[in-house]
């Protein structure tokens, strides 16, 4: 979950490392640090805290003060590695923060992932008289490396790779050879080529304003940057030829074009993101089918999304679509819980990984065993050539651009939209098509007009709500996994206390909780029937002098039960198995100005990294 970058070439890889690390840090960012090469000598410079200065908390540490003097580089180096973490073994701080050196300064590196077996590493080189200056699980790498170092830096490394277990990227750096070696296990690395220049790195934002040209690196494999070519083989050491690929994005991607924040940004690009998630597929599903889901079974006995987070609550989405509309047994599962549980599988069964990163930790794991036991896998992932997309090999990319704010906005609605035209393939019937894509063609303009209509409202009253200690989110059927979304987002980024229920769950426990503290947020819309029984639980709510934020699309029923001290906001009709996608948006537009208000570092919430690449 952290983000790692190296330079080799002939500008000042100082400055392209640390300006990598910016791009890098919503990957983790509790410390950072660069090592480089300084008159063949191995300098670091480490900082617990930010990469730049800091305007939410002024007197954080931060490298930016450390290696410039007033708007300079204090250092030029041709050589160079940075990390920027989120810790794992050992507490933020200084020592943690990565580079590490080895005990006498020969190698550095900086690692993503985790090394399963490093107790039993630390032991033995501590018994070989090496002494570690870290809590963390990385250090044993650079001891590792100069414990085999024989003046072969390559060598050594794949002596070292033979030793360990878990999922990694990492990066090395030699005091006597003028080389990076990477390697890959689990955890993403790609190179971008571009003029008298590589830059390595955990994707390609550090190096889309330098290059587009990029080689993505396999599990299993090493490359060897030196400083004009590179070379790459794999952990056997046979060498490996790569094709090289185009960045599908370009810089204006990944800056804040004029938004306070990413996460608003993200919010407001989602009229196109969703546009851009059916807009090629959805006049030819037949050629969808072939191209994206190959082989597809008619025969199905069960639906399984698998997912986390985010990913997850659109994956109860497609359960509820997949039961109601395809009439096939469907279940959404905690990929962190369905990988440690020896899960049933069977062979007509379908399992479709969500995740926007494609590099969830849990979500490819919980894939590789039902891969294992020969069931259909599909991917629907936002990043091109990502580890969930390899692994799957069939799937839908949501095309939704970089999604840089940490708190997920943009992928959820596209996944949902991929969901529904996943489901389109499994369900025969040609006036159900028909209506939803009728319907799906004006999603983009009703979350245009969802965003223009509802963010001057939820800027006004967001101060008051930030006065709440505690949320309830409610929502029934198809629109329970938005209430849980909706939780997730409050508490992801403003860090106040929101939980997401069933609505007919409200009577069995949660109406305990109800006081002049809690705010309950009630998504009432959709099917006649199902409006009515959610508006059953409001009306449970208000008897016992409950506060409200109600979301509907009806305001003339609810509006004469509710009182001036609760709030409305009105949402636009739509079909109920796209209505998660128009509801989401307030409640993201909520958590946002609810945490703008409260001064919250909405981009990098404390705790959080936004690719989970360990388990």
């Amino acid at each position: 979950m952290c983000g790692i970058v190296g330079y080799v070439g002939s500008k000042n890889g100082i400055e392209a490392v640390f300006n990598g690390l910016i791009r890098l840090e919503y990957r983790g960012y509790d410390s950072v640090g660069v090592a480089f090469k300084d008159k063949n000598k191995i300098k670091t410079v480490k900082s617990h805290g930010r990469i730049k200065k800091n305007d939410v908390v002024p007197g954080m540490p931060n490298l930016e003060e450390k290696l410039k003097e007033d708007e300079k580089f204090k250092f030029n180096s041709n050589i160079v590695i940075g990390h920027t973490r989120w810790a794992t073994h050992g507490a933020p701080s200084e020592k943690n923060a990565h580079p590490h050196v080895s005990m006498k300064g020969n190698f550095a590196i900086v690692h993503n992932g985790i090394i399963e077996n490093y107790l039993t590493l630390k032991n033995e080189l501590i018994n070989k008289g090496y002494k570690f200056e870290s809590e963390t699980d990385s250090e044993v790498l650079a001891h590792l490396i100069e414990y085999f170092y024989e003046n072969d830096i390559l060598s050594a490394v794949k002596k070292a790779l033979t030793k360990l277990e878990g999922a990694y990227s990492f990066l090395v750096l030699s005091e006597a050879e003028d080389v990076i070696v990477g390697a890959k296990k689990g955890s993403p690395l790609c190179l971008g080529l571009g003029e008298k220049e590589f830059i390595i790195s955990s994707d390609e934002s550090p190096f889309i304003d330098r290059t587009k040209k990029v080689i993505y690196i396999n599990d299993g494999e090493l490359i060897l940057i030196e400083k004009n070519k590179y070379n790459i083989i794999n952990f056997e050491g046979l060498n490996v030829e790569r094709e090289i690929e185009e960045v599908p994005y370009d810089l204006e991607a990944i800056t804040k074009g004029g938004y306070d924040h990413f996460m608003l940004k993200e919010i407001h690009e989602q009229p196109t993101t969703i546009k851009n998630a059916f807009i090629s597929r959805i006049d030819h599903l037949d050629t969808m089918l072939r191209d994206n889901f190959p082989k597809l079974p008619r025969n199905i006995n069960r639906v399984i999304y698998l997912a986390c987070g985010t990913s997850l609550c659109a994956g109860k989405v497609g359960m509820y679509i997949t039961e109601k509309y395809a009439k096939i047994p469907s279940r959404a599962e905690y990929a962190s819980e369905f990988i440690y549980r020896d899960p049933v599988i069977f062979e007509k069964d379908i399992c479709i990984a969500l995740s926007q990163s494609g590099e969830t930790a849990d979500t490819k794991e919980a894939l590789k065993i039902v891969k294992e036991k020969n069931a259909y896998i599909a991917g629907l992932v936002n990043v091109v050539g990502s580890q969930i997309a390899r692994i799957a090999g069939k799937g839908m990319y949501l095309h939704a651009g970089p999604e840089i704010g940490v708190a997920s906005t943009k992928a959820f609605t596209s996944q949902v939209v991929a969901i529904n035209m996943f489901n389109m393939l499994l369900i025969d019937d040609i006036k159900y098509r028909e209506k939803l894509i009728d319907e799906l063609k004006k999603l983009p303009d009703l979350a245009e007009q969802i965003i223009r209509g509802t963010e001057p409202k939820i800027k006004v009253i967001a101060p008051e709500i930030s006065k709440f200690s505690d949320f309830l989110y409610l929502g029934r059927d198809i629109n329970y996994p938005v209430a849980l979304e909706g939780a997730l987002k409050m508490k992801e980024i403003a860090y106040l206390h929101a939980e997401g229920y069933s609505s007919g769950e409200m009577k069995h426990g949660p109406i305990a909780l109800i006081d002049k503290n809690l705010l309950t947020v009630c998504i009432l819309t959709g099917e006649k029937e199902i409006y009515k029984k959610t508006l059953n639980n409001l009306l449970e709510i208000k008897a016992r002098s409950g506060r409200v934020f109600v979301l509907t699309d009806d305001v003339q029923a609810i509006k004469d039960h509710l009182s001036d001290e609760d709030y409305i906001i009105e949402v636009p009709k739509t079909l109920p198995q796209l209505s998660p996608i128009i509801n989401v948006i307030p409640l993201q537009l909520l958590a946002y100005y609810t945490a703008k208000h409260l001064k919250r570092e909405i981009d990098k919430p404390r705790n959080l990294a936004k690719s989970v690449t360990v388990e």
